[in-house]
């Protein structure tokens, strides 16, 4: 198997007087030929939300309210991945104002609440948005993700993924869930494609 190593280099800017540019250490990444060539087709990015945008805990309190934690850096990518015309959307089992809040927040193209039967949910998407499953990327963390891993371009799961689920991904992530999972699929995406330069370029020129 022939492998390709990614450098995510991570730059801040600091609004310090002198406007420094310092670069932190740079991220690298060992992905296969093989994942690369599959992400580069990649036009949508679909997530299952508990454990993959959330650790997977439901917290109430004492009056039944529900909360959920999610990750900024997930949330931070998404208008990025809009930017390259990737769209992005949600298939979950649970149907929870909470999760429909924060996907109302950060625009998503598609959120899909109370599925039942993914699979066939991932077919009306992909008739709804005129695209192939090859096109598709899924992050997935339970087996009731597997209908939709098994059919889509790119299957993967968080580094915490049920190891049943881990048998039938293309890719498990470093990161776990609630932890930066989408965020760090959307960059893989972003960086083969060959977009992420035009990030940051762009965040440079402060546009």
């Amino acid at each position: 198997m022939h492998w390709l190593w990614l450098i995510f280099q991570n730059r801040t800017v600091m609004s310090d007087k002198k406007n420094l540019l310092h670069l932190s250490k740079p991220k690298v990444v060992r992905i296969s030929t093989e994942i690369a060539e599959k992400a580069k087709k990649i036009k949508a990015i679909i997530f299952d939300v508990d454990g993959v945008l959330t650790d997977g805990r439901i917290i109430y309190n004492n009056e039944g309210m529900e909360s959920k934690e999610f990750n900024v850096k997930d949330g931070q990518i998404i208008q990025y991945l809009k930017l390259h015309e990737i769209l992005t959307g949600v298939i979950t089992g649970r149907d929870s104002q909470v999760v429909r809040n924060r996907c109302n927040e950060l625009k998503f193209d598609f959120h899909y609440h109370g599925v039942k039967r993914k699979g066939e949910k991932f077919d009306d998407v992909l008739m709804e948005f005129g695209l192939e499953a090859g096109e598709v990327a899924f992050i997935g963390d339970d087996i009731n993700d597997l209908p939709v891993l098994t059919q889509c371009g790119l299957a993967t799961t968080p580094a915490d993924g049920h190891y049943k689920v881990k048998a039938h991904v293309d890719l498990v992530l470093q990161a776990k869930g609630g932890e930066g999972a989408l965020r760090e699929l959307a960059d893989l995406v972003l960086e083969v494609k060959g977009f992420y330069e035009l990030i940051i370029e762009r965040q440079l020129r402060n546009e």
